[in-house]
């Protein structure tokens, strides 16, 4: 194997983002992407993503497609292990950033014209949003069910194809982050404006992807 790309990244517990290629190769292939990650119990993030895997075939065999995104993650250690990258996705943090900056967090539009900017042909679009309104569906209703806590922007991703997921399941089964004994987080799963506004669900108006979402 072959180090193409190592960067220590911005998040709180400094992981190391590290790309690799075979070696030799005699093809050119994608570079194997992990994110090596010590002092957080990934034993925790495997379980969930297991249980993610389990709920995804339930679903699947009532014809629901959620687009869950079950990305790999292996616990090799006492509080260390390893993250499979997950290609072509930003938080939602960086979304906002991208499409905002310091004013992101008055706009409601910003998702929304981050997806269309990415899928510039309107058929392609309709296909994102379709994927986008079911992976958020899915998420939220597993997220609830799972009890996971610490939900916010930069613990969710999107794909350029419009599939929403979440990361970094550090609090869950209802153990949720406090601050002086006050419950940090209120609401049972993640659904910000941002997300309706895709849906096209804007200033209470219909909305026919919201509809299916709720479906």
């Amino acid at each position: 194997m072959q180090l193409d790309k190592c960067k220590v990244m911005a998040s709180k517990k400094k992981p190391l983002w590290l790309e690799f290629s075979p070696m030799p190769s005699p093809t050119s292939s994608t570079p194997v992407g992990i994110i090596f990650k010590e002092g957080d119990d990934l034993r925790q993030d495997m379980l969930v993503i297991q249980t993610l895997v389990v709920m995804e075939s339930i679903w699947q065999e009532k014809s629901l497609d959620l687009n869950l995104i079950p990305y790999g993650c292996i616990s090799t250690g006492h509080n260390i292990g390893m993250i499979e990258i997950v290609r072509n996705a930003a938080t939602i943090a960086a979304v906002q950033r991208s499409h905002g900056g310091t004013t992101s967090a008055f706009r409601n539009d910003a998702l929304f014209e981050w997806l269309k900017s990415k899928c510039p042909l309107q058929e392609i679009h309709y296909k994102t949003v379709e994927r986008f309104v079911k992976s958020c569906a899915g998420y939220c209703v597993a997220t609830y069910v799972l009890g996971i806590g610490d939900r916010h922007n930069d613990n969710i991703m999107i794909t350029d194809q419009g599939n929403l997921f979440h990361i970094d399941f550090g609090h869950f089964l209802g153990n949720r982050k406090r601050f002086l004994g006050v419950n940090r987080e209120r609401a049972p799963f993640v659904l910000t404006p941002d997300f309706l506004y895709v849906m096209g669900r804007v200033k209470g108006g219909k909305s026919l992807y919201f509809q299916r979402f709720k479906v």
